[in-house]
């Protein structure tokens, strides 16, 4: 089990209202047979307590540092060089020398088509914002909403999505969700319950998640992460992180990309290179790939997934960790 911190076991944005259990993420190392190796560390602090109508809590402000990795298993590394060598195979048969290029290192064959450089929202989605804006003002919180991941990618790849994942600064997902249940009551508006998606690893899901519907639209609500590893453990003490912390533990950088619900729909690169390889068609680790990959070892096949659907170039530090056979 993940070690929870004091600071962790009442979440801010409901504060005074009771205690909750934290994060409860479950982390084993029986799943990462492929990866052994320690992980990055990250020194970071969660601020105490606070009033519910006074809520100042504060990420950890250092960034992540690298410790020595070991490579991947070999076994997972074979099976990684096949699957990219079958999905650059694919490409280049059904899109012809464009594709093939674009495997050999040139630009993604999908490079900077259609990336715009704002998003637009639907009505629906208007709607959705408005309504979880609403229980942030009426709970008197100042918690900072966020929508992540692929439903920003692909907004700005102006394509539709209603896989939105609600990020949240100083808030864990299932504190939340009563926030936006208060509100609807208060509005004559039916509440929904919330379902707690608990942490698996043995499924990749390292961290805990709420999910409810708001209008017709299923939401993930979840908070914004960071975690610290002692020297001589995987095992992993959970806080809430910064922005820019949360993003450089995600997969890819174009999957790091935030859309500040709270700023007015500002979109955020804390990565620094997630927009310009959006445009570039570029799959890129925002850590050196192979802390990465040692944090969930299936992303190297995830890139593979998002190389072959979106027609984008895996960046050659990628290729060249899932190719690595060192012991």
């Amino acid at each position: 089990m993940a070690v929870l911190p004091a600071s962790l076991q009442r979440s801010p944005c409901l504060l005074p209202r009771r205690p909750t259990t934290g994060l409860n993420a479950g982390l084993t190392p029986a799943t990462r047979t492929a990866a052994t190796a320690q992980q990055l560390h990250a020194t970071s602090a969660s601020a105490a307590a606070c009033r519910r109508r006074s809520l100042t809590c504060s990420a950890a402000s250092a960034s992540p540092t690298a410790v020595p990795q070991r490579p991947l298993h070999p076994g997972f590394s074979a099976l990684s060089k096949r699957s990219i060598r079958m999905s650059s195979n694919a490409a280049a048969a059904a899109s012809g020398p464009s594709a093939a290029a674009a495997a050999a290192g040139a630009p993604g064959a999908g490079a900077g088509a259609g990336v715009r450089d704002t998003i637009q929202l639907t009505d629906q989605e208007r709607e959705i914002f408005d309504t979880l804006l609403a229980a942030v003002r009426q709970a008197g919180s100042s918690t900072t909403l966020r929508c992540a991941g692929g439903w920003v990618r692909d907004k700005l790849l102006g394509r539709g999505s209603d896989d939105i994942d609600i990020a949240l600064d100083d808030c864990l997902g299932k504190d939340f969700a009563e926030l936006v249940n208060d509100w609807l009551k208060s509005q004559g508006r039916e509440a929904r319950h919330a379902a707690v998606i608990h942490s698996n690893p043995d499924q990749s899901k390292h961290l805990e998640t709420a999910r409810m519907k708001v209008g017709e639209v299923w939401l993930d609500l979840v908070n914004l992460r960071s975690e610290t590893y002692a020297a001589d453990s995987r095992i992993p003490t959970m806080t809430f992180g910064t922005p820019q912390q949360d993003a450089l533990r995600r997969d890819f950088t174009i999957n790091a990309l935030f859309y500040n619900i709270s700023a007015g729909g500002v979109v955020e690169d804390l990565t620094g290179r997630g927009l310009q390889d959006l445009r570039d068609g570029l799959i890129r680790t925002p850590l050196p790939p192979m802390e990465t990959f040692l944090d969930d070892p299936l992303r190297v096949l995830r890139a593979v997934r998002f190389g072959t659907r979106f027609g984008f170039q895996l960046h050659p530090d990628i290729l060249e960790a899932a190719a690595s056979e060192q012991p």
